[in-house]
């Protein structure tokens, strides 16, 4: 059997014999940076097509691509159910006990005869236990519920974060994200709003381009406030209240803040944020396989995340640098619905848009659906590879024919349409033709078997067992980049100043500004201030033989600890990042924490002044990582698990391009092998034709001579016995024909064997780059820079007022971002 595990390819399954009806041992091992051109997966329900998709994500795994995928039915959450020993205690709490009962077994029976099915299914296709540890291994897999705890928790409602700058500076992507994002708000209102004419996407979509505009990001709570009393005066040429009265924005605005104030809805607000960058590795650099279990939620929900997600992944690609090798996956279980031919939800633009432009980014696209007929697929134009099953009707069939023809016309290649329409007949549960632009033609193959466990959709209680078993909570420090601050409010009860405004208690020429609110008071909650020490700064770092040279922002508060100031001073600050938007007026009907006798005293700010130029000075050093088997250096601010995953794209990248010149370097040799094979072959059948001929035709001599000896005269003549000696001489020929049919045979094996040396020279050629470029195995070397104390630019110091919202019982929360 032929080796599967090769560098960045992706073990698919067997070529299959149409009109043999038999599977036969040429595998089918995909090319991954062929994905970049996306791909399409369309089957109908039994057809394997859920089996298919598992195997390419399986794949990718094993490969440590790592992947967001949208499983709108819960069946991609088996990826999760992988149990290398293949012990039946293993498969028994994630049996469909009511298959058991059909199977006329007990629980523990059908546990067995599944864990036996998977230990045979495997092995037929070269598979065990060790290649289920080697995937278990590779990615951290995950299941998120947003708008559940069942999973992980997500939750997107905290803020609308302003776009990177890459998306700020494109004026059409701009616009796209801020239309996709005032869509999907309104459609969770169950508001169908038409961009053009619909006032409420209008008015929404006007906020949110003022404040994205300004890099300000907003949350829920603020944009409820800015419905109501928004910043600018007016949309388009009229006046705000002409254009949109202040009873319907109240009215709009009491939607979004009755949706918020449901206790179905609070889940919402709960778990980490929506960060594309950690969705797909960890903090280690550890590539991950996220999955976003949506079954739970109504259609309105689903939509506006499956929107909101999409334009967030699209926000992340525009940040990366070009490549062509395959950078990571965005898979959708079922597309129907969110991607039609006619309609427009809002999950279609960003959609097209991202199947336009991810593949220069090196992000592949997977869509499957069972319903061909609810595609768009002029926008499907844009995939290379089509993975086609059996489908249902004949609707389907020419639907799926028109995409597939126009995908060819896109990518230049010939389409025979009765060719496709004749393989597509004759599909069968797990067979599958591939149509992939990059190769030459179509071929069938059956489906290898999946590691996975396919059991079906999970139960919310399953998912909530399965992420448990797994390991699968969040890390705090996932939950840390979830939007609070790590500034952490005391749970103890504030004691306020007696005087209504706390300013006063500060030195006069002391400077002091007032973070900006992005938490709005509810119920039984008081606005306070509490002070605190302030340094905003720039440092310069820099080393010439790791290419740095560049002024960095380093920002921190020093928290009162009661009425007391931390003696260590700088030492106990924490960071401010993201630096919040500081204004020189506090908000009005605000109240004022105790300060602390320290901050009244002026002397003690010059004190703490030079202190702070030490602490930046002996504390903050920039660290950067050096890998010297691929000469790189980490960026500045670059984590080493941020390092990590750019080397692993660097080292695919430079795999890709050594592995295209192991390939054009051994084509002429496997080439001539190949032609001399064919020769060779040739000659044989030349050989065997010819020994035929040659024994049938001495055979037929020989037997005429003695007949004509026997019936035709009544004695032997001498010309009998001379013809029969010819005869004779003719089988002696025919032998040496024979001969030479053993000496062609004997070549072709010796060609056979060169052809096999041949590949294991190719094979551990590959298999050393592998070794060479397996990033987790890469060494770093810490390299640390403190900047010149000529370079340290404090920009502001002096006392922040930092906003609270504190409840009845004197505790508080952070209400600033």
């Amino acid at each position: 059997m032929q080796d599967f595990e090769k560098l960045g390819v992706f073990y698919l399954g067997r070529r299959r014999d149409m009109k043999l009806g038999k599977t036969s041992d040429d595998l089918i091992l995909y090319d991954s940076k062929d994905l970049t051109t996306h791909a399409v997966v369309v089957g109908m329900t039994g057809s394997g097509k859920t089996g298919l998709c598992m195997t390419l994500l399986e794949e990718a795994a094993l490969d440590r691509i790592p992947a967001i995928v949208i499983d709108p039915k819960g069946d991609i959450s088996n990826l999760l159910l992988t149990f290398p020993d293949l012990s039946a205690n293993d498969f028994r709490p994630w049996i469909d006990e009511s298959q058991a009962h059909r199977a006329a077994m007990t629980p523990d029976q059908f546990a067995a005869s599944e864990a036996d099915k998977w230990k045979k299914g495997l092995a037929d296709w070269g598979q065990d236990g060790n290649r289920i540890r080697a995937l278990r291994d590779a990615v951290e897999m995950r299941i998120y519920t947003p708008g559940s705890n069942a999973g992980r928790p997500l939750t997107i409602l905290k803020s609308f974060s302003a776009p990177p700058p890459e998306v700020l500076n494109d004026s059409d992507a701009f616009r796209e994200r801020i239309s996709a994002a005032a869509s999907g708000l309104l459609a969770l209102l169950g508001i169908d709003a038409d961009p053009i004419r619909s006032r409420e996407h209008i008015l929404i979509s006007k906020i949110l381009e003022a404040a994205w505009a300004a890099a300000k990001d907003l949350d829920i709570a603020r944009l409820i406030y800015e419905i109501q009393t928004p910043s600018f005066q007016r949309v388009g040429v009229m006046e705000v209240d002409a254009f949109f009265p202040p009873n319907d924005r109240a009215a709009l605005s009491m939607s979004l803040n009755n949706l918020l104030a449901s206790p179905t809805f609070a889940s919402w607000m709960q778990g980490e944020s929506l960060d594309i960058k950690r969705l797909l590795h960890t903090d280690a650099g550890k590539p991950c396989i996220s999955i976003m279990s949506i079954s739970h939620l109504p259609e309105s929900q689903r939509m506006f995340f499956v929107t909101i997600l999409l334009n967030e992944i699209l926000s992340w690609v525009r940040s990366q640098a070009g490549t062509s090798s395959l950078r990571a996956i965005l898979y959708m279980d079922e597309v129907f619905g969110y991607f039609p031919p006619i309609a427009n939800p809002p999950s279609k633009q960003p959609m097209l848009t991202l199947l336009k432009q991810a593949r220069a980014f090196g992000v592949g696209i997977i869509l499957a659906t069972q319903n061909p007929v609810d595609l768009d697929y002029k926008g499907l134009s844009n995939a290379g590879t089509w993975f086609l099953g059996r489908l249902q009707t004949e609707r389907d069939k020419l639907r799926v024919l028109e995409g597939l023809e126009g995908a060819s016309v896109q990518a230049g290649s010939n389409f025979d349409r009765s060719e496709m329409e004749a393989i597509l007949s004759g599909l069968g549960n797990r067979v599958f033709m591939m149509n992939n632009v990059h190769e030459d033609q179509p071929v069938v193959f059956e489906t290898r078997w999946a590691m996975s466990y396919l059991r079906g959709p999970l139960t919310r209680t399953q998912i909530q067992q399965l992420v448990q078993s797994s390991g699968g909570a969040p890390s705090s420090s996932a939950m840390a980049s979830s939007g609070t601050t790590a500034i952490q409010a005391e749970a103890t009860p504030v004691r306020l100043t007696p005087t209504i405004d706390g300013k006063q208690s500060i030195p006069k020429e002391v400077t002091q500004v007032f973070a900006a609110m992005t938490a709005r008071a509810g119920a039984n909650e008081q606005l306070v201030y509490r002070p605190a020490l302030l340094c905003v700064s720039r440092l310069l770092y820099s080393k010439s033989t790791c290419n740095v040279d560049t002024w960095l922002p380093r920002n921190f508060v020093v928290e009162a600890q009661g009425e007391n100031f931390p003696n260590d001073s700088w030492t106990s600050a924490h960071p401010l990042d993201p630096l919040p938007e500081f204004f020189n007026e506090p908000e009005p009907n605000a109240q004022y924490a105790a300060v602390p006798a320290a901050m009244q005293k002026s002397k003690q700010y010059s004190e703490w002044e030079k202190h702070l130029k030490d602490f930046l000075y002996r504390d903050q050093e920039l660290v950067i990582w050096q890998c010297t088997e691929l000469k790189n250096y980490s960026q500045p601010g670059e984590t080493e698990g941020e390092f990590r995953v750019r080397l692993k794209q660097i080292a695919s990248e430079k795999r890709d391009l050594e592995l295209e010149k192991l390939r054009k370097k051994y084509a002429p040799k496997f080439q001539l092998l190949e032609d001399r094979h064919q020769r060779a072959s040739e000659k044989i059948e030349r050989e065997k034709d010819q020994y035929q001929q040659k024994r049938l035709d001495s055979i037929l001599n020989v037997g005429s001579t003695i007949l004509s000896a026997v019936l035709g005269r009544k004695r032997i003549s001498a010309t009998s016995v001379s013809k029969a000696s010819t005869s004779m001489r003719s089988l002696g020929k025919a032998q040496s024909e024979k001969d030479d049919i053993g000496r062609a045979e004997e070549s072709l094996e010796s060609l056979n064997e060169r052809t096999s040396d041949l590949q294991s020279e190719f094979d551990a050629e590959v298999s050393g780059l592998g070794d060479k470029l397996n990033v987790p195995d890469l060494k770093f070397e810490e390299i640390r820079i403190r900047p010149r104390k000529t370079d340290i630019n404090v920009q502001k110091f002096g006392v922040v007022w930092l906003p609270c919202l504190v409840d009845s019982t004197g505790i508080a929360r952070p209400a600033f971002s």
